[in-house]
C-alpha cells in the first residue's frame, strides 16, 4: 500500500502527512512501557471504582434522531462534580450503552455524538474536568493549551490522568442509571477523547468494545519531534525546556496502553492531520494485539476541512454502526 495523504492544499509552515505512506505509519512503533505502568493505572482505575457518583438526571434538553437528551451531574475522584448529558431512547427498552468522550475544544452540547451507533442505545456524555462549561473547575485551565500542561511535573498530579479516571466514573453512574448494561458498554472517542479512551479501556472490564477516532497522545517520543498545532504544540515546546517531562509522559502514552487493550477496538486514524500527528495516531492502532478484533478505518484527513469531510464522517458512521453492532450484538 502507498496511499499517502499529502494531496491537500493547505498554508501550514510543515507536511501534515509527515511525508508518510500507509505502509509507513502501519510500521510505527510503540514506546516500551515504564516497569510499573500497569500497576499505576490498575491503581487509578481501583480508587475510580469505589467513587459513588451520585448521577442527578435534569431537565430534557432536546429530542432528536429517535432519543431524549437530559442534562446529568456525577462524582468523579476527588469528590469533583461533573456535568455532561445523558441520552435515553425516547421510546423502548435500552439495550446497549456508551460513555463518548470529546475533543480537546470541550463540549457546550451532545451535537455530532448524536445519533449514536446502534439503535435503542442510552449514552453518558461527560465534560471531564476542566472541560466545557459543564466540566469546570476551580483551578484548572479551560484552554487547551493550558489544560495540557496541568500537573505535567508528576505522573500522579497530570490531569490527563483524572480525565481517564472521569470517563471510568461516567461509566459507573451510566450503569447506575441504566443497570444491565455492562455487557453491552462501549466506549468512542475523538481526539482528545480517543487518546483517553485508549487509556481507560485496558482497565476496565465492563467496556466490551471502543472506537477511538483520530486519537492523541500516541507514541510521546516521536511525536515530540513532530511539528503540529494545538495542544500537541504546546507540550512540544515545553519539553524543548523540560525535557526530563518525558519521565512523565510516558505514563499516558496511548500506544503504550493500546497493547494492553484485550477487547476490539475500532480505530479511525488519519493520514493527514496537522494538530494530532498521524503517526502518534497509527501508533495507537499498531499497538492493538492482533488477535484483540482490532479494526482499521483509514481517514483522509483530520482536524482539517476538506471538501470530502461531510461523506467521510458519514463513512464513518457507518463503519461504527456496523462494528458495534458485531461486538456488542443486536437484539430484535
Amino acid at each position: 500500500m502507498t496511499r499517502t495523504g499529502t494531496a491537500f492544499a493547505h498554508d501550514f509552515p510543515f507536511d501534515p502527512a509527515y511525508g508518510s505512506t500507509l505502509d509507513d505509519l502501519l510500521a510505527v512503533p510503540v514506546p516500551e512501557a515504564p516497569a510499573d505502568f500497569d500497576d499505576f493505572w490498575r491503581e487509578r482505575h481501583a480508587r475510580a471504582l469505589r467513587v459513588r457518583p451520585a448521577p442527578e438526571v435534569g431537565r430534557v434538553v432536546e429530542e432528536r434522531d429517535g432519543v431524549r437528551v437530559h442534562e446529568v451531574t456525577y462524582t468523579s475522584v476527588g469528590d469533583v462534580r461533573l456535568g455532561g448529558w445523558l441520552v435515553l431512547p425516547a421510546a423502548g427498552p435500552v439495550e446497549h450503552g456508551f460513555v463518548i468522550g470529546h475533543g480537546y475544544g470541550g463540549r457546550d452540547e451532545p451535537g455530532r455524538d448524536v445519533p449514536l451507533p446502534l439503535p435503542r442505545s442510552a449514552a453518558l456524555l461527560p465534560c471531564v474536568r476542566g472541560m466545557g462549561t459543564r466540566g469546570l473547575q476551580p483551578g484548572i485551565p479551560s484552554v487547551s493549551d493550558e489544560h495540557v500542561l496541568h500537573g505535567i511535573t508528576a505522573r500522579e498530579s497530570y490531569v490527563i490522568g483524572e480525565c481517564v479516571a472521569d470517563l471510568w466514573c461516567a461509566a459507573t453512574a451510566l450503569l447506575e442509571l441504566v443497570p444491565g448494561l455492562a455487557p453491552r458498554l462501549g466506549y468512542l472517542g475523538e481526539s482528545f477523547g480517543g487518546g483517553l479512551g485508549a487509556l481507560a479501556l485496558p482497565w476496565d472490564e465492563r467496556f466490551a468494545a471502543g472506537q477511538l477516532t483520530v486519537p492523541t497522545f500516541g507514541n510521546h517520543p516521536l511525536r515530540l519531534t513532530l511539528d503540529c498545532v494545538g495542544s500537541g504544540a504546546t507540550v512540544r515546546r515545553y519539553h524543548a525546556q523540560h525535557p526530563e517531562v518525558l519521565d512523565v509522559l510516558r505514563y499516558f502514552d496511548a500506544a503504550t496502553a493500546a497493547t494492553r487493550i484485550r477487547k476490539p477496538v475500532l480505530a479511525a486514524p488519519a493520514l493527514f492531520d496537522p494538530s494530532v500527528p498521524p503517526p502518534g495516531q497509527f501508533a495507537v492502532y499498531n499497538g492493538l494485539p492482533a488477535d484483540s478484533g482490532r479494526a482499521l478505518h483509514v481517514l483522509d484527513a483530520g482536524h482539517f476541512e476538506w471538501p470530502g469531510a461531510k461523506a467521510s464522517t458519514a463513512e464513518l458512521a457507518r463503519a461504527k454502526g456496523e462494528f458495534f453492532g458485531r461486538v456488542l450484538g443486536r437484539k430484535g
